[in-house]
């Protein structure tokens, strides 16, 4: 199973579906397998920070793919936090403004169904972010080219 970040998502939608109607067939047989899903801190970015009118109509019709927290999900975000390194990864302006913050309900998701996370943010040595914090917690995370590799998709 794969969780998408918002990223990829947003990556993904710069393949326009009338121009790349294989890649989006393939794309939807794995959403309607439920083979891709997301969590609602997700659908809650794409609603507040995405300017693709084209991804916010498709999370809308596709609503039921991002999914609530568990409570063992909401355990582990809070895991995650007692690392004093990983507390540098929170946004100054999530945390004084408030807004979504989707990076760690995805790495939770992904860890709590064994899934494969979806981004396209980079490791970096020392980082913060996603692929940083997924390592440490032994997730899987790919971007979207390896998921397409992984698939065996080729357009």
């Amino acid at each position: 199973m794969y969780i998408f970040d918002t990223n990829s998502l947003q990556q993904l939608f710069k393949f326009y579906p009338k121009r790349f109607p294989s890649l989006w067939e393939k794309f939807d047989e794995l959403v309607n397998l439920e083979t891709i899903i997301s969590v609602k801190e997700v659908f809650n970015e794409i609603e507040s920070y995405v300017d693709s009118d084209q991804l916010k109509e498709w999370a809308k019709k596709n609503q039921t793919i991002f999914l609530s927290p568990t409570s063992n999900e909401g355990l582990f975000i809070s895991i995650i936090y007692q690392n004093k390194h990983f507390q540098q990864g929170l946004e100054q302006k999530k945390l004084l403004k408030g807004g979504p913050f989707a990076d760690p309900f995805l790495i939770a998701k992904a860890k709590e169904i064994n899934g494969t996370l979806v981004t396209e943010e980079k490791y970096k040595p020392n980082g913060t972010k996603i692929p940083n914090i997924s390592e440490y917690f032994n997730v899987s995370c790919i971007n979207l080219e390896l998921l397409m590799e992984r698939e065996n998709w080729s357009f």
